[in-house]
C-alpha cells in the first residue's frame, strides 16, 4: 500500500537515497565530533539520518505521514533527554546539537523524497554554520545597530515586499511592472549592501584601491563627496582622495557591465567595448596616480551611511518608474533620438535608474543594443561631469583637479569608444 501519486522506486534508487542520507549524517557528525561537549557525534548523526529515511519509507508504504512526525519527535526527545541526564556547563545547554540532529533527520526525509540536490545543499550549509561558530560569533559582536538595521531592511525589501507585488504590466505603453521594478530595486540595494558589508569587515586594511572599489559599490557619488571633503580639510589627503574617487568611478562602469550581463546579456557586444574603452585609460590614470602622486596611507575613514534606508529604496523605485515611463513616452513620440536627452539628464542624478529602464525597454524590443549602449554612455558622461564638478567645488581646484582629471580620462575613453563602436 502506498501514498497516492507515489510509486516505489527501483532498488538501486532506494539504496542511493539511503547512501546520500547517511553521507550527510556523517558530514554533520564529523563536525559535531570536534566539540567535546556535544553528545551527538558521527555515529549518532549517521544513525539518525538512516532512521529518518526508514521512517519516510514506512510512511509511504503505510500511507501514514504521521510516522515521519513521530520519528522527528522521538529523535529530538531522546537527544534532549540525554542532555537532561548529564550535567552540562552553564554555557553549553546542547541546543545547537539538538537543532542539528533535527536538521539531519529532515535531510533524510528529503533524500527519500528524491530531493537529493536540495538535501546536499542544506546539509553542507548546516555543516558550515556549525563549523564557523567562532567566526560568526565574532562577526555578530562587530555589527552595529546600523548594520543590523541595514540587514533587516534588505530582508523586508526582498522577502516581504517583493512577493506581494503583482507581476504584470500597468500604465501607458505597459511600461510599469511593479514586481520587476521592485526586483531591480532589490538587486541594486543588494549590490550596495554587499559593498557596505565588505567595507565594514575589511575597512582600510587592504589599501586605497579597496576603498575605491567598495565605495563604488555603495555609491560613487557619495564616495566623491566624502573624499573631496577630506581633501579640502587636509590637503595632504588630496592624492589619496583622488585615487579613491577615480577608482570608485571605474567601479560604476564595472557595475553597468555586470547589470548588462544579468539583465540583458545580448547588449554586452555593444556595451562592453564602449565601457572598456573608458576603463582601460581610467586604470592607467589610477596607476599613474600611484606612481606620480605617491599617496600615503592616511587615517581618513570612509564613513558611509546605511545603504538600505527604506526611504532611499522607495525613492529609487519611484525614480526608476518615472524614468521608465518618460523614456517609453518620449521614444514613442520623438523616436529613439528623444531618449538620449532623458538618459543624459537622468545620469546627473542616478545612473542605475536609466540603466535599468534601458534594459527594460530593450527586453520589450523598444530599443536595440546600440541605442542601449549610447544611453549608458551618455548617462556615465553626465555622472562623471557632475562628480568632476563636485570634486572641484568641494575640494577646491588645487586638491580636486587630480580627481577631475582622472574622471576626465575615463569619460574621454567612453566617448571615444562610443564614437568608434556605435557608428
Amino acid at each position: 500500500m502506498s501514498m497516492p501519486g507515489f510509486a516505489l522506486a527501483p532498488e538501486w534508487q532506494i539504496l542511493l537515497r539511503y547512501a546520500a542520507a547517511v553521507g550527510l549524517g556523517l558530514l554533520m557528525g564529523l563536525e559535531r565530533e570536534r566539540n567535546p561537549s556535544a553528545l551527538g557525534g558521527v555515529r549518532t548523526f549517521a544513525l539518525t539520518a538512516l532512521f529518518s529515511v526508514m521512517s519516510a519509507q514506512l510512511a509511504q508504504v503505510f500511507a501514514s505521514p504521521w510516522i515521519v512526525v513521530a520519528g522527528l519527535l522521538l529523535s529530538g526527545g531522546l537527544m534532549i533527554a540525554a542532555y537532561q541526564r548529564r550535567k552540562q556547563p552553564a554555557d553549553d545547554p546542547g541546543t545547537t546539537t539538538v537543532a542539528a540532529l533535527l536538521v539531519c533527520y529532515g535531510l533524510g526525509v528529503l533524500c527519500w523524497l528524491d530531493q537529493l540536490q536540495l538535501a546536499a545543499l542544506l546539509g553542507v550549509s548546516a555543516t558550515l554554520l556549525l563549523y564557523f561558530k567562532t567566526e560568526l560569533r565574532g562577526l555578530s559582536h562587530t555589527l552595529t545597530r546600523q548594520d543590523l538595521l541595514a540587514i533587516l531592511q534588505f530582508a523586508v525589501l526582498s522577502l516581504v515586499v517583493l512577493p506581494l507585488l503583482p507581476d504584470q504590466n500597468y500604465g501607458p505603453y505597459g511600461a510599469l511592472n511593479p514586481y520587476q521594478i521592485w526586483w531591480l530595486v532589490v538587486l541594486v540595494a543588494g549590490i550596495s549592501l554587499a559593498g557596505y558589508a565588505a567595507l565594514r569587515i575589511f575597512g582600510q586594511t587592504h589599501g586605497l584601491w579597496l576603498l575605491g572599489v567598495l565605495g563604488g559599490l555603495v555609491s560613487s557619488t557619495g564616495t566623491t563627496l566624502i573624499f573631496a571633503r577630506h581633501a579640502r580639510s587636509d590637503p595632504a589627503l588630496a592624492p589619496a582622495s583622488a585615487i579613491i574617487i577615480v577608482t570608485a568611478s571605474l567601479m560604476s562602469a564595472v557595475r553597468l557591465i555586470v547589470l548588462a550581463a544579468i539583465l540583458a546579456p545580448a547588449t554586452l557586444l555593444k556595451v562592453l567595448p564602449v565601457l572598456a574603452a573608458g576603463l582601460l585609460p581610467g586604470l592607467a590614470a589610477v596607476a599613474y596616480g600611484y606612481a606620480a602622486l605617491r599617496p600615503a596611507r592616511s587615517g581618513a575613514q570612509l564613513t558611509l551611511k546605511n545603504p538600505m534606508e527604506l526611504r532611499t529604496a522607495v525613492g529609487f523605485g519611484l525614480l526608476y518608474g518615472v524614468v521608465l515611463l518618460a523614456s517609453a513616452w518620449i521614444t514613442d513620440v520623438a523616436g529613439t533620438s528623444g531618449f538620449y536627452p532623458v538618459a543624459f539628464a537622468s545620469g546627473l542624478t542616478d545612473i542605475d535608474a536609466i540603466t535599468l529602464s534601458s534594459f527594460r525597454l530593450y527586453n520589450l524590443a523598444s530599443l536595440d543594443a546600440r541605442q542601449v549602449a549610447w544611453a549608458l554612455a551618455l548617462a556615465m558622461l553626465a555622472n562623471l561631469a557632475l562628480k568632476s564638478a563636485m570634486a572641484l567645488v568641494v575640494a577646491g581646484w588645487r586638491s580636486g583637479r587630480h580627481a577631475a582629471a582622472g574622471m576626465g580620462v575615463l569619460g574621454a575613453g567612453i566617448l571615444a569608444g562610443a564614437g568608434l563602436f556605435l557608428r
